[in-house]
């Protein structure tokens, strides 16, 4: 029944070709500003986590 309606509706075959091209350049943007990201930058950010944890364990958890 529902194939039906969605046979019925004119034009319907360009919605999936466009939320494909949506999806496919999204991820494609997303890998180039992964790939052209500073690697200093990341290198940084990746010991953010670790300098939390230490400081929350120097203090025994609680801030003052």
């Amino acid at each position: 029944m529902y194939k039906n309606v969605l046979q019925a509706i004119d034009g319907i075959e360009i919605y999936p070709l466009i939320s494909f091209g949506i999806f496919f350049l999204f991820f494609l943007g997303l890998l180039v500003y992964v790939f052209l990201l500073d690697k200093k930058h990341v290198e940084v950010m990746s010991q953010v986590p670790c300098g939390k944890e230490e400081e929350h364990t120097t203090t025994g958890g609680l801030r003052q």
